[in-house]
């Protein structure tokens, strides 16, 4: 298949260009600063010759967005905004004017469209959708109406040829070097990975292989179309979460931190405590109900697969200590 991938060269983009190069397919990655072979410039707000790798292809995946790991600011919360609202617009535009349309367009969302929440998990079907919750800080709703617009955009498109998926992820944990498994790792092996603020909120997340698999199931079924839950059906408290990533790594110490001790640590990693400190309850229930099985399904089991590969892969660079 012909598969291109909007928005391909972060964390995640990585992780399904190599599966699907791998796979066999042909991968076509649009980016802002094309290097690489299979790479087509695009600027991911207008129509241009970019258009014409989408005429013809299979499949798109959308991944288009301005990072989440970064400061809050008004600024940084327009620009994700912006990026993805204007991202999935474009993509609906080309796939509308294709001579050939794809067959479907999987358009990455996220597990945060959730309520911050500790009493039940959130499924497609009975999920509460976040933006109303009392006593959290008031941009959290901000990054709920991202997700709802990001969403939004993609149904808007006219696009009767082509169905669509909204990829509603939780974190996705794979070995890459300065995703979000690489950064929980650093804190785990620096004895910093305890509980934050008490360490009871919810970390949804899902292992980069059960991600690929997933796309590629989702792909395969044509009778599945709307929002999908991209979650390990297993999301446990942070405190939880960051013990089994200790032990995996070996280290039996894990420092807390209080909500203002957090503050300190994303300021100067200049990146946000909403990544910390909301509770993501999230739970695959089309995914299951569709048939699809996790094959790293407990998360002790994938932090200790993770961790084997980390080791695996950085033992193979000289000077580089695991």
């Amino acid at each position: 298949m012909k598969i291109v991938l909007p928005g391909g060269t972060g964390q995640v983009g990585g992780v399904l260009r190599r599966a699907l190069t791998a796979a066999g397919h042909e991968v076509v990655v649009l980016t802002r600063r094309p290097v690489r072979d299979g790479e087509v410039e695009w600027d991911g707000r207008t129509l241009g010759p970019w258009a014409e790798a989408v005429d013809g292809s299979d499949v798109v995946i959308s991944l288009a967005g301005r990072s989440v790991s970064c400061r809050y600011t008004d600024d940084n919360l327009r620009a994700m905004m912006d990026s993805r609202v204007d991202s999935a617009r474009v993509v609906g535009q080309a796939i509308a004017a294709a001579r050939r349309p794809p067959r479907v367009w999987l358009q990455m969302s996220t597990a945060t469209i959730y309520a911050h929440r500790f009493d039940a998990p959130n499924d497609e079907a009975t999920g509460v959708i976040g933006g109303a919750e009392p006593g959290v800080p008031g941009y959290w709703a901000y990054s709920v109406e991202i997700a709802k617009n990001w969403e939004r955009e993609q149904e808007r498109a006219e696009t009767p040829y082509t169905r669509k998926v909204a990829l509603r992820s939780a974190m996705v944990m794979s070995p890459d070097r300065g995703g979000v498994f690489d950064y929980l790792s650093w804190m785990a092996r620096l004895g910093l990975g305890g509980p934050v603020a008490g360490g009871t909120q919810y970390v949804s997340w899902i292992h980069g292989g059960d991600f690929v698999r997933a796309v590629e199931f989702l792909i395969g079924r044509d009778d599945v179309g709307g929002a999908v839950n991209l979650a390990a059906p297993g999301p446990l408290p942070q405190r939880e979460f960051m013990r089994s990533l200790r032990a995996a790594w070996g280290m039996p110490v894990g420092l807390p931190a209080t909500r203002w001790m957090a503050e300190i640590g994303a300021f100067a990693l200049r990146s946000d405590t909403e990544l910390l400190l909301k509770s993501r309850r999230v739970v695959p229930g089309r995914l299951e109900e569709a048939g699809f099985t996790f094959e790293h399904g407990s998360w002790p089991q994938a932090a200790a697969d993770l961790v084997g590969r980390t080791r695996r892969e950085r033992s193979r660079r000289p000077g580089v200590r695991v």
